[in-house]
């Protein structure tokens, strides 16, 4: 059954029905191959579209983020400087040649492969991922769900896909991660998209001077607070690899307390390195 639909009649001045369609038609708005003046109300009534004036970086703003730029490439963090880079070529108001100077900067099969994620995940279309595994194989996966993430300052794609990966705890099975710039190629498929990749909470405590200094992160952590000397903290995690990662940097000052099957996965990789450096465990 078809959904029953408002009609809305609209009185304009000369001229705003061009205005409205071309606005539409950059936006991807449409109806067949023709721009949708109501498609284009829809989008705005959800928010699926920003309004007002474009945001533009001020002069003083370019030179200072172009020394930032400079500054972070200069301490080795690539992606992090990457990241500025697009910024000031999406929002600054350039001359043509910095224009030109600022691009031969960017590397643009990431920029590349970022710019047409965005718009598969933004349209929410299932695509096939070819990924290069390692240098003689290609890796084929079905995206499902998406999300670009910053780890390490570097950008990876998460992706939920319905291959399960038996080494990883059966909540996070279907997650996989991937460096952007080994993608070999992206093409659309016809499957159901996801709401979102899977998560699960986990419980840390932290101790000591780290409890005092912990630095919370915005995109992970979901409760924080403190409770005498030990600080708590709920995150909501996607990829184990990197929540062990950050664990094993906060050392003996840092516990994993739930879910329990976290706990255990993170102390049999701490058995395995023990037994790597022949260290006896006591039980």
């Amino acid at each position: 059954m078809s959904r029953k639909k408002e009609t809305l009649t609209l009185s304009v001045p000369p001229g705003i029905k061009e205005q409205l369609e071309a606005i539409a038609l950059r936006l991807g708005i449409t109806w067949g191959k023709s721009p949708s003046i109501s498609g284009l109300l829809v989008a705005i009534a959800q928010q699926q579209v920003e309004l007002g004036e474009p945001f533009t970086l001020s002069t003083v703003q370019v030179q200072s983020l172009t020394k930032a730029a400079k500054f972070l490439h200069d301490e080795g963090e690539i992606e992090a400087a990457q990241i500025v880079l697009v910024l000031l070529l999406d929002k600054g108001n350039l001359e043509p040649p910095m224009r030109q100077e600022l691009l031969k900067q960017v590397s643009q099969t990431t920029e590349a492969w970022r710019i047409r994620l965005n718009q598969l995940i933004d349209a929410h279309q299932p695509f096939k991922l070819f990924y290069q595994s390692n240098k003689d194989q290609v890796s084929e996966y079905t995206a499902r769900s998406a999300k670009i993430r910053l780890y390490d300052k570097r950008l990876y794609l998460e992706i939920w896909c319905d291959d399960a990966e038996p080494r990883e705890i059966p909540e996070l099975a279907h997650n996989r991660c991937f460096r952007l710039d080994k993608i070999v190629n992206l093409l659309p498929v016809s499957e159901t998209w996801r709401e979102s990749i899977d998560y699960i909470k986990v419980h840390l405590q932290f101790f000591k001077g780290l409890a005092r200094n912990y630095e919370a992160k915005e995109d992970e952590d979901v409760e924080n607070e403190m409770v005498g000397d030990v600080r708590h903290v709920v995150k909501q995690v996607s990829n184990l690899f990197w929540l062990f990662r950050d664990v094993r940097r906060y050392g003996k000052d840092c516990e994993i307390i739930l879910p329990e099957s976290v706990r255990k996965k993170f102390r049999e990789e701490l058995k395995e390195m023990c037994d790597r450096y022949q260290l006896e465990i006591r039980n």
